[in-house]
């Protein structure tokens, strides 16, 4: 089965390449040149740039952000990869994310990435923040609810 690239895939098309059923948000793509390294595999940094590209879309999806003028600015507080596997050129692979639990003005991610099985996962801490500059800027009650109904994310009162 063919991956469309770059547009959020489908739960067939997903399970159709095993990817398990709590991954529901997820988009293909394919390693290019310039993301190798020296070793001729992809340099540790492209996983990160792949998962930032994948949130830009889900937070367009989820409704938290469009990145117009008068969007929240949306920042990582913290974030971490780890390698399960090498990635070679031309591999397809399919990098999915949901939201695992909120605060107020935060959520925490988790990243998946497949390409013939598990190649990397990782996490981030995002915070919105005021367009101005001058504190936090507080998660709206649908933006929540699309946590939760889509991702199964748990309010954490922490």
């Amino acid at each position: 089965m063919t991956l469309p690239y770059h547009t959020p895939l489908s739960p067939e098309t997903l399970a159709a390449h095993g990817i398990p059923p709590e991954w529901r948000y997820a988009l293909a793509n394919k390693v290019q040149f310039f993301e190798l390294d020296a070793l001729n595999h992809v340099n540790n940094t492209v996983y990160l740039r792949w998962f930032e590209s994948f949130r830009l879309s889900y937070v367009m999806d989820y409704g938290i952000s469009d990145f117009g003028p008068m969007s929240p600015r949306l920042v990582v507080h913290s974030l971490s990869a780890r390698f399960h596997k090498e990635m070679h050129l031309g591999d397809d692979y399919i990098v999915a994310g949901r939201t695992t639990s909120f605060r107020n003005t935060s959520f925490i991610m988790e990243y998946a990435l497949f390409s013939n099985g598990l190649a990397a996962t990782g996490d981030a801490v995002m915070v919105l923040l005021n367009r101005e500059g001058d504190g936090r800027h507080p998660l709206t009650e649908a933006q929540k609810k699309a946590l939760i109904e889509r991702d199964g994310a748990k309010a954490d009162a922490g």
